[in-house]
């Protein structure tokens, strides 16, 4: 096992909705590791500040929206799987200086497979959003072995600098278009976080696709509501927030958590 950090926590802004704190907490104690984890909601302005002092506490920990990119900005040695996506979700100090990881990347493998391990590759792909996710989510898909990746979000400059980035990604600027004939749609945006929005209207689906919204709802998101009405799969985003939780907490402990008392803490 490695050196235990000085704090683990979470980064984000805001992080009052998340449930990283129940289930890493859970983990813990099933480990027995004196330390309890902690969410830190930081504001844009703060986050270089509150960086420095967690590097000197030798802190450890997560970062959610809209740090990731900054973090692993600041970072002095990233994986080669936090470079190539540019966003780190997964950190720890190291000889001093900030290391970062992204485990989103594995997690939402491991979602993917859960819902729906037969799509066909060479369909495309729509996804939703061009921040941080989605860059782990295109670089999940590439090795995936997926063909046409159609990216759609709000935000031309970030539609195009992903475009940059990952061969496979293609930007199309209107969502109807980026959906129609996809085998698989995955929502990469914050929206339905309110429990009433969606990011696309589910009747511009293929009858066949298959929908992973990253967003977590505990009744579930409204947009996988819609899509299993239309008879479609379709999974939220706990799968993929337990998966890159588990291979975060291997990352700064060197051992696996307990994923079922994780699950429970979910649950319950």
């Amino acid at each position: 096992m490695t050196r235990l950090p000085g704090r683990l926590v979470l980064l984000g802004h805001p992080v009052s909705h998340s449930l990283s704190p129940k289930f890493q907490n859970a983990a813990l104690r099933c480990a027995a590791l004196p330390l309890t984890y902690e969410p830190l909601d930081v504001e844009p302005s703060q986050l270089d500040a509150t960086l420095s002092s967690l590097i000197e506490a030798g802190a450890a920990g997560n970062v959610t929206i809209p740090h990731k990119a900054r973090v692993a900005a600041r970072c002095v040695r990233l994986t080669p799987l936090a470079e190539r996506v540019g966003a780190v979700n997964t950190f720890w100090v190291e000889n001093g200086a900030l290391a970062g990881d992204n485990t989103d990347v594995g997690g939402f493998r491991l979602a993917l497979t859960s819902l729906a391990p037969d799509l066909d590759r060479s369909r495309p792909v729509a996804l939703l959003g061009a921040g941080g996710a989605a860059a782990a989510v295109l670089a999940a898909l590439e090795d995936e072995g997926f063909s046409e990746v159609r990216v759609h979000a709000r935000s031309v400059e970030r539609t195009h600098s992903l475009r940059e980035r990952f061969a496979r990604a293609v930007v199309v600027p209107n969502g109807a278009e980026a959906v129609r004939g996809a085998a698989l749609v995955v929502n990469a945006t914050p929206i339905g976080l309110d429990g009433h929005a969606q990011p696309i209207d589910v009747r511009f689906l293929a009858s066949d696709a298959a929908v992973l919204d990253l967003v977590f709802s505990p009744s579930e998101t409204p947009f996988v509501h819609a899509a299993r009405a239309r008879g479609l799969r379709a999974s939220d985003g706990l799968q993929m927030l337990l998966a890159q939780g588990a291979l975060a907490f291997e990352r700064w402990f060197g051992i696996a958590p307990d994923r079922d008392a994780m699950r429970a803490a979910v649950a319950r």
